[in-house]
């Protein structure tokens, strides 16, 4: 039955997960798609290890074979040396920007909305009307944003994003910011 099994789905479950993998990988690159690529693409990556050894135990015979012939080595050699010199590199990239996010985030969770609004380009009233407009629970700018998740049923980390999503990303012009919905800041993107 496992042989049947792994003969019919090892790679077609294979190639699904790849397939996702791949586009979500390519997305996370570009910058491109839903802040929900990332996590797709850590644990369905994650998932695909399953599907892989299924799809190693039905072709081990060939495997051995390409070992013997020796030309199981340069692909792997070639797979392992390209990851070297990511090892190497400044802390500014893609792993910085992720380290600095989770350095900063504690200090957003605390910090009350009359503090950020000026991160933002806003006053401390249109962030509060900002806020109440996505559905989160504000009484007064004085508030952290961690009580105000807690108060609203929200993941904090969600109410971050909130706080810091430029204006028309959630509510448009009309939303008391300000600013029309248009900022001078280059775009940022999440890791």
């Amino acid at each position: 039955m496992f042989k049947t099994f792994m003969n019919r789905y090892g790679t077609p479950l294979t190639t699904g997960f790849f397939i996702v993998s791949g586009v979500t990988g390519v997305a996370l690159f570009f910058h491109w798609g839903p802040t929900a690529f990332h996590p797709i693409h850590e644990w369905l990556s994650m998932v695909l290890l399953a599907p892989f050894v299924l799809h190693l135990v039905k072709n081990w015979t060939s495997l051995v074979n390409y070992a013997r012939r020796k030309t199981l080595y340069v692909p792997l050699i070639i797979a392992f040396a390209g990851c070297i010199p990511f090892f190497f590199q400044a802390p500014s990239g893609h792993a910085g920007n992720r380290q600095t996010a989770f350095m900063a985030l504690p200090v957003l969770e605390h910090a009350p909305l009359a503090l950020l609004a000026p991160l933002v380009h806003t006053d401390a009233d249109a962030l509060v009307h900002r806020l109440q407009a996505q559905g989160y629970t504000v009484s007064s700018a004085d508030q952290t944003l961690d009580d105000i998740a807690k108060a609203s049923g929200h993941p904090v980390n969600d109410t971050v994003v909130a706080v810091l999503q430029r204006p028309h990303d959630h509510g448009g012009p009309g939303d008391g910011s300000g600013h029309g919905g248009h900022h001078q800041h280059p775009e940022q993107h999440q890791d």
